[in-house]
């Protein structure tokens, strides 16, 4: 099974490219949606990150509040490092438990969509690379435009990512969104084929 990993900064266009290779038939997992399933209500990280950051960071139902557990870390190297810690691990545990199963289904591509696969040194762990890339100040325009964040927040955001350069020389393929939608898809149509030629026959 040939593992993939799909990155790329903020906004850069990485979902649309996720959903595209699914479409095509690989199996796709996405670090966000596991990172949600490591702090469910009932699961140990959610118990230790209130255990850290005190019970103000849990709503009324036991779920966890990302609002406010994201201002305390904002800016916080030590409180991001303690979450880091806390959660990074059990996604580990819950990434490799998928790629066991896709190997059980008989999967022959797995792609993981991991937003800071570079910062979290996880390179090393695939096969190959794809890195969705897009203008720095057309991520902003969608930010502010399409989550209705404030030209500042915005900012920081894309600031808190590592820089392209280093990014783009280390993928296999860089995948440019500078264009149309479609033209998104096309690229992406494109590299995979060159992953399905690294599969073989």
């Amino acid at each position: 099974m040939l593992r993939i990993g799909l990155t790329g900064n903020i906004a850069s266009g990485k979902s649309t490219v996720s959903r595209r290779f699914a479409e095509l038939g690989a199996r796709v997992v996405d670090a966000d949606a596991l990172a949600r399933e490591a702090v469910a209500p009932g699961t140990p990280a959610l118990a230790a990150i209130a255990n850290r950051f005190g019970t103000a960071v849990l709503n009324t139902d036991g779920s966890l509040n990302r609002k406010t557990l994201r201002e305390l870390v904002f800016n916080n190297t030590k409180a991001l490092g303690d979450l880091n810690a806390i959660v990074h691990p059990e996604v580990g545990r819950l990434r490799a438990q998928r790629a066991r199963e896709a190997l059980e289904d008989g999967m022959i591509i797995l792609v993981d969509e991991i937003p800071l696969l570079f910062e979290a040194g996880l390179a090393d762990q695939f096969d190959a690379i794809v890195f969705v890339d897009a203008p720095a100040d057309e991520r902003l325009r969608r930010l502010m435009h399409n989550r209705g964040l404030p030209s500042d927040v915005a900012q920081a955001m894309m600031s808190a990512q590592g820089d392209v350069a280093p990014k783009r020389a280390r993928a296999t393929w860089v995948i440019d969104n500078d264009d149309t939608r479609d033209a998104l898809i096309e690229r992406t149509d494109v590299v995979w084929q060159d992953i399905l030629a690294r599969v073989g026959p």
